[in-house]
């Protein structure tokens, strides 16, 4: 298993260019009577007004020292500004931003890209019509409001100060950002459902028609293939392996996975493991397990929600190993996909949790912002094996 640069392993294409780094940058701070924008008007508003007095380094929050601001009161807006050299030929272009806390509205070249709301999930805007060969814009405006019953915020403390189990907020970016390219025809989704017998079965959805290739591989060695021609729209193929290496806690026995759907191709892995209840018994591939979790609140010192690099994210798994735990309840946030990678790798058990801190569910529009994240985030983190519960506080 070879460790990979891209920002989610588990659907990796190596035709991107990531954009963490410096970037322009303004932040506006909080008001009393603060409202969400409803369109595109308050970014078109603060792009045209061109106000970048600050530098700061993606992906860390502008109340993290790693950002190279560190501002740790209210903010309501930060906007942000890169301008790049794009050569994109006949290829789709997608912007891909990790996470960004609350509302993102971005802009290309001074056009609507897209709007997300949600401050913990991933989301993608293809921009192929907005950009052009040569030099290109994009802003960026993310709005946010922790003060908001109808904003989950997890741990991020509604007080000026950190106080009891609530912590330095996060505004704005902090996950990492990137561009990818790809064929005209590509595979814009895949589920993987494992069976310990020794197969592995891939629902996959596309746009266009070409031929689907996938193929498996444990340490390197082929052990399975399936082609369909012309496929469209969606298919399903079920591999049958020739090896069978089961994914168990401490054990991260992992199968690496290459999808092609005509000129486009997909690096993905899974590992084989089986999952249920048995009365008050939690088994694994059959076997009962006893869960020695930890509570993993996902705050790092230097970059608050952001680790600093893949060596802060592995070691807390190990340090958690080292101790005796077997995994972790990830509390009240959606834990970077790389964390996710590597406790793949270790066999380090997780439970998903959605950071509902804050929501005001007597309010039933909460019920909308709650259903609306927590599925992208179930949908994003779906494929990985180290993922073996939901938890809803």
């Amino acid at each position: 298993m070879n460790i990979s640069s891209y920002p989610n392993p588990q659907s990796e294409r190596t035709d991107f260019e990531l954009l963490n780094g410096e970037w322009d940058f303004g932040y506006k701070k909080r008001r009393r009577a603060f409202k969400f924008s409803n369109g595109f008007e308050k970014a078109k508003e603060v792009y045209k007004s061109n106000n970048y007095p600050y530098k700061i380094k993606v992906p860390f929050c502008i109340e993290s020292s790693l950002s190279g601001i560190c501002y740790t009161g209210f903010v309501e807006q930060v906007w942000y500004r890169k301008k790049l050299d794009i050569k994109k030929g006949e290829r789709r272009v997608f912007l891909h931003i990790g996470a960004a806390d609350y509302i993102t509205s971005v802009l290309v070249n001074g056009e609507p890209a897209g709007r997300h709301r949600g401050g913990y999930t991933s989301f993608s805007f293809e921009i192929t019509d907005l950009v052009k060969d040569g030099e290109n814009e994009i802003f960026i405006l993310c709005e946010d409001d922790v003060k908001s019953s109808l904003v989950p915020r997890g741990k991020q403390s509604e007080k000026l100060k950190s106080h009891g189990c609530d912590y330095t907020r996060t505004t704005g970016i902090w996950q990492s950002v990137w561009l990818e390219y790809t064929p005209k025809e590509y595979i814009k989704d895949f589920k993987l459902y494992p069976d310990i017998s020794g197969k592995i079965t891939v629902l996959a959805d596309f746009e266009g028609k070409a031929d689907f290739t996938c193929k498996a591989y444990y340490d390197g060695k082929p052990v399975g293939e399936g082609m369909l021609k012309d496929a469209a729209g969606n298919a399903v193929m079920q591999l049958e392996l020739d090896e069978t290496h089961l994914w168990e806690p401490g054990r991260g026995r992992l199968y690496d996975l290459e999808l092609t759907f005509g000129e486009d191709k997909v690096r993905s892995y899974f590992g084989l493991r089986s999952l249920r209840l048995d009365g008050m018994k939690f088994l694994i591939n059959e076997k009962s397990v006893f869960q020695r979790l930890v509570l993993d609140q996902g705050f790092y010192k230097k970059g608050i929600y952001t680790a600093e690099n893949d060596e802060e994210l592995k070691r807390d798994i190990e340090l958690s190993m080292e101790l005796g735990f077997n995994g972790a309840r990830l509390h009240q946030k959606v834990f970077d996909p790389r964390f996710l990678y590597f406790a793949d790798i270790a066999g380090y058990l997780v439970w998903g949790e959605y950071p509902n801190w804050g929501l005001d569910y007597s309010d039933a529009k909460s019920v909308d912002v709650f259903l609306a994240e927590w599925g992208e985030a179930v949908n994003r983190d779906f494929n990985h094996p180290s993922i073996i519960g939901w938890y809803i506080l």
